[in-house]
């Protein structure tokens, strides 16, 4: 119990004639919900794997409006959906790089052997 509600408890009704004046204070707590527009553009740019940047793109922008309007809970469910589609655009897009580089060295070792080993067999004729 506050000390306010306490004390009007124990002192009982109001003693004075006087109306009582009552102050209500309105506080507005701005809940940020980011729309995670420009890493979803920068999926859609460079990581698209399985069009998940489109998809990405589309429900940032989505969040942004049910922002605009005023529905932050629209605007966090989209939101958060925009933030697990991105990171998997990253993964997968990380992987796809990751695997075109070990393929693309050891390609080019198998040539170069296999151009080395053809050198070699004219030589030795």
């Amino acid at each position: 119990m506050h000390i306010e509600e306490h004390e009007v408890v124990v002192l009982g009704t109001h003693q004075s004639w006087a109306p009582l004046i009552t102050t209500m204070i309105n506080i507005h707590s701005e809940m940020f919900v980011p729309s995670h527009i420009i890493w979803s553009l920068f999926s859609t740019i460079f990581m698209n794997l399985c069009c998940l940047g489109f998809v990405a793109l589309a429900y940032s922008m989505k969040s942004r409006d049910w922002k605009m309007v005023g529905d932050m809970i629209g605007a966090q469910a989209y939101a958060s959906t925009t933030k697990c589609l991105n990171i998997w655009a990253l993964v997968l897009g990380l992987f796809l790089i990751i695997m075109f580089i070990i393929i693309f060295t050891t390609g080019s070792l198998i040539i170069f052997q296999a151009i080395s080993e053809i050198i070699q067999g004219y030589g030795g004729y």
